[in-house]
């Protein structure tokens, strides 16, 4: 097959060569030079003509007949639109199973551009978010959906966790909302009606706090007639005195499992939490100060290392139970002459609180678990150091109050560090108090 250009450039030359040789025998060499150019430019336009017109005209799929160069391009522009066809097919069927699918889904979603502009959304949108198919399309979603905790969610662009809030239409339910980026900078936004499993876990959270508060009445008095016989000086009793001793060692323990279950209940209330400043450093060295005397004789080396300077916004109480949970663990694994480390430092990242300790340390495959309640991986010798199994469950609740998260490092017979990252939105610099 010739090469068109090849065969164009013949034409050309053909074409020069005709109008010379007949103006060298007509002594008009330039004006038919000029007329041959301007024919063959002409026939050029000629085509060009066509292909304005082809690619204009609607419904015409077919190209002109073109001669030469002409031909090759129409036909090359045929091929090519041919393909582009074919492709607009596929995508348009894809399109509509993909639509087909998600309209299917009982999970509300839309699907957003660059600018959160709403491109496309199920049935399912507009009875859990209230929207409207084809009015709503081209609006803004955080004018349609104004809760303030939504549009927090969108500013901070932290999808890792769902938002669940109230659905707009209905305050009765309650709705798990999920951003997934994908594309250049688009977004699919998917809601889901958890109403269900909230009112489950609300009736899970009320029966802990019911049950907490009827075992606490007769622990009480159970308590109470148990260090009164303690003390009686009757000898009636004296062979009694261990059997007495361990009931209210057991007594006492099941009061600490009711207290922790009340506290978490209270974390889990979803009630916000007064926020004030806490001044670290004074409260840390309580903990230090409560920590040397739960050691006991185990001399134990337990330092101190924090910023005097390096306040936290949050709630005083929590925050210390969170603490002091961190600490008394790291003296009760860690043995008889083994060193604790205390630390509250800044960095970039915000604000840690560290608890280092050089104890029994823990096994990996268990580490993603000790924020469980009553997971012990070692269930005798916890209940041996007095814990009650919901220590970290409460540190855990205490963090995700106040923004921060939990990270454990550990390595069995090494020991142990637990640190808590709290965002620089939470921190407060200020002078040292006197009594720190």
């Amino acid at each position: 097959m010739n090469n068109p250009w090849t065969t164009e450039l013949w034409r050309l030359t053909a074409v020069i060569a005709l109008a010379l040789l007949a103006g060298s025998l007509t002594q008009a060499t330039t004006l038919l030079l000029i007329i041959a150019l301007s024919l063959y430019i002409l026939w050029h336009l000629y085509h060009l003509r066509q292909l304005y017109n082809w690619l204009n005209a609607k419904g015409k799929f077919h190209p002109p007949t073109g001669r030469g160069l002409w031909r090759e391009v129409f036909d090359q522009l045929y091929h090519l639109q041919k393909r582009n066809r074919n492709r607009k097919k596929k995508l348009a069927r894809f399109l509509n199973r993909f639509q087909e699918s998600t309209a299917a889904m009982p999970d509300a979603t839309v699907v957003l551009d660059a600018q959160w502009q709403i491109q496309w959304i199920n049935s399912a949108a507009r009875d859990l978010l209230g929207l409207r198919p084809k009015k709503d399309a081209g609006q803004y979603i955080t004018n349609l959906l104004r809760q303030p905790a939504f549009k927090h969610y969108i500013e901070q662009a932290a999808f890792q966790q769902p938002l669940e809030i109230h659905a707009p239409a209905d305050d009765t339910v309650q709705l798990s909302i999920r951003i997934i980026p994908y594309g250049k900078k688009q977004h699919l936004l998917v809601a889901r009606d958890i109403t269900r499993l909230t009112q489950l876990e609300q009736v899970r959270r009320d029966f802990v706090a019911n049950i907490s508060h009827e075992l606490r009445t007769p622990l009480t008095v159970l308590n109470g007639y148990l260090e009164t016989m303690q003390d009686d000086d009757d000898p009636a009793l004296a062979p009694w005195q261990p059997s007495l001793n361990q009931m209210h060692q057991q007594t006492g323990r099941m009061k600490n499992i009711v207290n922790d279950l009340l506290m978490l209940s209270r974390l889990e209330s979803g009630a916000s939490h007064h926020s004030a400043t806490v001044y670290m450093a004074a409260m840390l060295a309580t903990i230090r100060e409560d920590a040397i005397a739960l050691s006991g004789d185990k001399k134990q080396t337990i330092t101190l290392d924090a910023d005097p300077g390096l306040q936290l916004k949050g709630n005083e109480g929590e925050l210390h139970s969170a603490f002091s949970n961190l600490v008394f663990n790291a003296v009760r694994y860690t043995p008889s002459g083994g060193h604790i480390t205390i630390r509250w430092h800044k960095d970039k990242q915000g604000a840690h609180f560290e608890v280092s300790d050089d104890g029994i340390g823990i096994p990996p495959q268990n580490i993603p678990r000790l924020t469980e309640r009553f997971y012990r991986v070692d269930a005798g010798r916890s209940r041996d150091e007095g814990g009650t199994g919901l220590g970290l469950a409460i540190v855990k609740h205490v963090l995700q109050r106040h923004q921060a998260t939990l990270l454990i490092k550990s390595a069995v017979n090494k020991g142990s560090t637990f640190s808590c990252r709290f965002p620089a939105s939470t921190v407060v610099q200020t002078r040292p108090r006197e009594d720190d």
